[in-house]
């Protein structure tokens, strides 16, 4: 990735500028930007396997269910996400928020967030496809969590 020039990967309400890619660390990190405006969320609880996620606040407050205990991370927190805890998020304020993410190794990278951003627009303002969205993000080493029984 030419640090030079980034993209900025949109899905919904939440948008995602690489900073560092395995390509620029020789495999060790992947560092994005992540942007959640207000009300947004990952709708996909999952795991990984294969690196380890730390995420920095930068600004407004994101909360984090992590093996579903809920911790908030605001400018200046930090939480690290480990290998193979069920993880996701949401912005419950009313303003956006921002949070830096860091991934070690770097085997986590953009081409996530574009084959996702291609599903959703597959959908054409419906709901995803959730067998497509399940796919990509096996074939990228998420793992999709199974649904919590009623």
């Amino acid at each position: 990735m030419d640090s030079h020039i980034r993209e900025t990967i949109k899905l919904g309400g939440i948008e995602v500028e690489f900073l560092v890619d395995a390509d620029d660390s020789g495999g060790s990190v992947t560092v994005f930007e992540c942007a959640v405006a207000a009300g947004g969320r990952v709708p996909a609880p999952h795991s990984h396997d294969g690196f380890e996620e730390t995420i920095y606040g930068l600004d407004g407050i994101t909360t984090w269910t992590i093996d579903g205990d809920d911790t908030d991370v605001g400018p200046g927190q930090a939480i690290c996400i480990r290998r193979g805890q069920v993880h996701g998020f949401v912005n419950h304020g009313a303003a956006g928020a921002k949070f830096l993410a860091v991934a070690a190794p770097g085997v986590f990278g953009p081409d996530y967030f574009r084959d996702i951003a291609d599903v959703v627009k597959a959908a054409a303002g419906g709901p995803p496809d959730l067998e497509a969205v399940a796919s990509v993000m096996r074939r990228h080493g998420l793992t999709p969590a199974k649904p919590v029984a009623a």
